[in-house]
């Protein structure tokens, strides 16, 4: 629980709209809300919060910002420009709001565990959930009405019917059944489909039937859509390997909304090539920008997206109102939403 302060310095470091801004300013009178846009990465598209990384700060602008971030009580955002030293230039900080729920393998990467002993890292978890839930929904019906087949005829104006199919009934099987998965599991269960799934957390009353973790090797041959959402942490690496690609009934279609390391990327490269998978809906990757040699960009039958599923032109509003509730709570020495667990990394 996070310590009541008379009067906190917040630090906005990522690209933030004006009225989000105000929005945070209006939470307490006592808050000292610093925001100079001059001053943080530029956006590329709405809610980037990593910014243009060819920004450069002036060394009079380097030397401001490291001053407001040795000032700072509470960060918006892990600092994209001072990430590798940001345990030794924000030493005052106290609490950090990530604008991302998968932060644990940042954490933990960087040793903000060790290095920042007394700060507390809460998520963004919840805030992508729709949009998440969304993509996989999307992926589902572009393959199962054949979009991607459309779109190629189209480009061809090629005119000849043919038959895709419907997803009442089919069995969708997910992995990970938090804020995202339950949310898939929804929007599935409306559609008709028959949704089954397994979590770290028992999450029964979500599916039509819940596996233990430790039965997925029982729950794969039911799938014939398998969606991942699963954080990336020493226990799901590679959670997704050959054999259990193999388990998948023929003709089974892959969507992964978690993280790339999850996955065995060749394995499934192969279980692609082979038909045994029908194809894959992927936003992840274990290597970010996808090279361009890899050989899933010219796979007919895959949608391969940029890291973009979670993003939306409404998400910096949902993690500003986050924030807000967040910083309301840290103000009253209340129990903050989403705090990182470092040890299990999310």
């Amino acid at each position: 629980m996070a310590m009541k302060t008379k009067s906190s310095v917040v630090l906005i470091t990522s690209y933030l709209e004006p009225e989000h801004v105000e929005r945070i300013r209006r939470v307490d009178e006592s808050l000292e809300v610093i925001y100079e846009p001059e001053l943080v990465r530029p956006p590329r598209y709405a809610a980037d919060h990593n910014g243009d990384p060819a920004f450069q700060r002036t060394p009079e602008q380097e030397q401001r910002w490291r001053g407001l971030l040795a000032r700072a009580d509470i960060l918006f955002d892990i600092d994209p420009t001072h990430r590798a030293d940001l345990p030794d230039v924000a030493p005052n900080a106290r609490w950090v709001q990530a604008t991302s729920a998968g932060i644990g393998q940042l954490v933990k990467d960087m040793g903000y565990d060790r290095r920042m002993p007394n700060t507390i890292f809460t998520t963004a978890s919840g805030v992508h959930r729709r949009p998440l839930a969304e993509f996989a929904v999307m992926a589902m019906l572009m393959h199962h009405k054949g979009a991607l087949h459309m779109l190629t005829a189209q480009r061809h104006r090629h005119w000849e019917r043919y038959a895709g199919t419907d997803l009442e009934g089919r069995t969708v099987a997910i992995v990970g059944l938090g804020r995202v998965g339950s949310e898939i599991a929804r929007l599935c269960r409306a559609m008709g489909m028959v949704v089954i799934g397994t979590d770290i957390t028992p999450a029964p009353d979500t599916v039509d039937r819940y596996y233990e973790p430790d039965q997925l090797s029982a729950m794969l041959p039911k799938a014939e859509v398998l969606v991942l959402m699963v954080p990336h942490t020493p226990q799901t690496e590679k959670l997704i390997g050959a054999r259990e690609l193999a388990l998948l009934p023929r003709g089974a279609y892959f969507i992964n909304v978690a993280r790339g390391a999850v996955v065995d990327e060749p394995a499934l490269i192969e279980a692609l090539r082979s038909g045994h998978l029908s194809g894959a809906a992927l936003d992840v990757f274990a290597e970010e920008p996808l090279p361009p040699s890899s050989p899933l960009w010219e796979m007919s039958n895959v949608l391969v997206s940029p890291h973009s599923a979670s993003t939306s032109d409404r998400e910096n509003a949902r993690i500003s109102e986050l924030f807000c509730d967040n910083l309301r709570r840290y103000l009253t020495g209340a129990q903050l939403r989403n705090v990182l667990d470092p040890q299990r990394m999310y």
